[in-house]
Parts: C-alpha cells; structure tokens; sequence
C-alpha cells in the first residue's frame, strides 16, 4: 500500500495551493479517504474526507475554502486549498478510510497513512 502526497509549498496568505495523493495497492473505489494536518506544537486534525459514494465533509476551520475531490480513474484524492492563512501552516497527510463511508475525523478510523507535505502560508 502506498499514499503518496504532493503539492505542499510555501504561499502567500490569500492564495492557493492543490494537494495530490495518488494511493495504490488497495481497492481505491471503495475506499474513503481524508486528508489531515499537523501544525508545530499541536495534535494531528481532519481537516476534509471523501467517502466512496462522494459525500464529503469538511472541519469548520476549512469550510467554504478548501475543497476535496476524488479522481477514480486516476486513483487519485486532491485537496484544493483557497484563501489560505497563516494558521493553515501544518504538514499535511492523505489517509485511506477503514471503510468506505467516512463519518468523522477520527485517527482510529483510517487504515492506511501517507508521508506527510509541507504547507507553509506566509502572512
């Protein structure tokens, strides 16, 4: 199994950035998946998942701005990142879901992680 991120950077407060996680060696199709983040100093949080029917869901910090979407033909999660701030800096992860519905943002309900990728949003 593999979750391979990209896209992390350094940006300007206000602007944008689009993260990538191509996943392989699992059923891509009927998996949820998430992406989360880990900012210095504090605990790992959800910031958006997919799940297998589409459904996404989104933390409040994020909603309105960021935007996840899933590429099936591609085996392929992306998290599109508008309107970022500073307190967005973390580094961020792409995780497979235990199932394919994705209810919450719980660490215990992901199966497989991703190396993380560095976003930094200079103010």
């Amino acid at each position: 199994v593999q979750l391979q991120a990209s896209g992390g950077g350094l940006v300007q407060a206000g602007g944008s950035l689009r993260l990538s996680c191509v996943a392989s060696g699992f059923a891509f199709d009927d998996s949820g998946m998430a992406w989360f983040r880990q900012a210095p100093g504090k605990e790992r949080e959800g910031v958006a998942s997919i799940s297998s029917s589409g459904a996404a869901t989104y933390n409040d910090s994020v909603k309105g701005r960021f935007t996840i979407s899933s590429d099936k033909s591609l085996n392929t999660v992306h998290l599109q990142m508008n309107s970022l701030k500073p307190e967005d800096t973390a580094v961020y992860y792409c995780a497979q879901g235990r199932y394919g519905n994705i209810v919450d943002f719980s660490q215990a309900g992901m199966r497989y992680w991703g190396k993380g990728t560095l976003v930094t949003v200079s103010s």
